[in-house]
């Protein structure tokens, strides 16, 4: 009985620390009565709760202004988590949500210019297998996925790029293209209305890693007759949000 208490204590102090940790994450430079007003806790708990995060480098107390930031420890962590992250791993379980969500084929590509490579696919195996296969390339400016990352990379690149005709309906002018990628930026996906095969539209959006830099992109594909003009309006938040929770989990703060 006494042990149940201590520990159900030590997991209490323990949120208690996390919680004092995440604030100073979100709004460094509290001194101490800040810091124990802004998370409703008395000073003296707050001191208790800080000792142990500061001599573990989570915390640093500035000796002169008495005000808290994140210590070099915190650091440390975050560039073992990132060491650790796979992208086809920490796409998967987003991936597989959406298959089952919009039951159409999920791809998951990243970016190497002037193409995307296709890392992983999860197909619906009621609905017409697609052609892309995982290691395949697509080129930037006539597939959804390719658009969404283009969208987010620095202007010059777009100026290198060949605009072939994939399809008729092809974007093959770049001042056009440009208009297209602003309004990609605005909305938050890109859509490839039969621009890299006839009869197969995608809906995509970017994922962004932990510098906040575009590196990767997911969508959602389908024949024309499945998926329509009006529901790639409905899919495209489905896509970004998919995007947004994946780039989270890569360290992205800024989706």
């Amino acid at each position: 009985m006494v042990g149940d208490v201590q520990e159900r204590n030590q997991s209490a102090s323990l949120r208690r620390a996390l919680t004092v940790l995440d604030h100073v994450r979100e709004h460094s430079g509290l001194t101490l009565t800040q810091l124990a007003e802004a998370v409703g806790l008395s000073k003296s708990t707050v001191l208790r709760l800080t000792v142990p995060l500061v001599e573990a480098k989570l915390l640093d107390r500035d000796r002169r202004t008495g005000v808290y930031r994140l210590g070099h420890g915190t650091l440390r962590l975050g560039q073992a988590y990132l060491a650790t992250l796979d992208l086809r791993a920490v796409a998967a379980e987003e991936s597989h949500r959406l298959m089952s969500e919009v039951r159409e084929t999920v791809h998951l590509v990243v970016h190497d210019h002037p193409h995307v490579v296709y890392i992983d696919k999860v197909e619906n195996e009621a609905n017409v297998r697609m052609a892309s296969r995982i290691g395949s390339r697509g080129p930037l400016h006539s597939t959804a996925v390719g658009k969404a990352i283009l969208a987010w990379l620095p202007e010059e690149l777009l100026a290198e790029l060949v605009l072939e005709p994939r399809t008729r309906h092809t974007i093959t002018d770049t001042e056009r293209l440009r208009a297209e990628l602003a309004h990609i930026r605005r909305r938050g996906y890109a859509v490839d209305d039969r621009e890299n095969e006839p009869e197969v539209r995608c809906v995509a959006a970017p994922i962004f890693n932990h510098h906040d830099a575009v590196a990767a992109a997911i969508s959602v594909s389908g024949l024309t007759s499945r998926i329509t003009a009006a529901r790639v309006r409905e899919l495209g938040p489905l896509v970004a949000g998919a995007a947004a929770r994946i780039s989270r989990k890569l360290g992205s703060t800024s989706r």
